[in-house]
């Protein structure tokens, strides 16, 4: 593995991209996370709301963590290829929350989590090319995100 010297602007850029599309993505939910429809479509088994906030800072920061190492040690074509997959994958990110909160469309939401799935599984397999520490940074995002699958799916039957 080629060791090279980390920047910490290029670690800034990425904590940047990550969190600004992520208050994007919250943006688009238009603060309907809570509320009657929520509350009429919410499982049982989903977790406090104060504990959402908590685990996707945390996500966040390992994804853009993520992006930093993979980048840093990329070759100029892989930086392309890393450079789509992460971004499409944030944008479909965020359009879960527009779907899901802001248009209250559970199902149009299942759609682009099977699709979040996909990318996630795309960054994981581009990022593990070029630095294993890059995928298994991504793992915790993966198990989260099929973790709100089920939550989503709940919420349709």
């Amino acid at each position: 593995m080629k060791q090279n010297v980390y920047s910490w602007k290029t670690l800034v850029v990425c904590l940047l991209i990550v969190f600004g599309i992520g208050l994007g993505g919250g943006l688009l939910a238009n603060g309907k996370t809570d509320g009657s429809w929520y509350e009429s479509v919410k499982p049982s088994i989903t977790p406090p709301g104060w504990v959402f906030p908590i685990v996707w800072n945390i996500l966040f920061v390992l994804i853009a963590i993520s992006l930093w190492v993979a980048w840093t040690n990329a070759k100029p074509k892989q930086r392309t290829t890393l450079a789509l997959w992460f971004g499409t994958n944030l944008l479909l990110n965020a359009l879960w929350s527009f779907l899901y909160f802001g248009m209250h469309r559970p199902d149009f939401a299942l759609m682009d989590l099977v699709l979040l799935w996909i990318t996630i599984t795309g960054m994981m397999f581009v990022s593990g090319k070029i630095d294993k520490r890059a995928r298994w940074l991504l793992v915790p995002y993966f198990v989260w995100v099929s973790f709100a699958g089920v939550l989503n799916y709940l919420s349709i039957v």
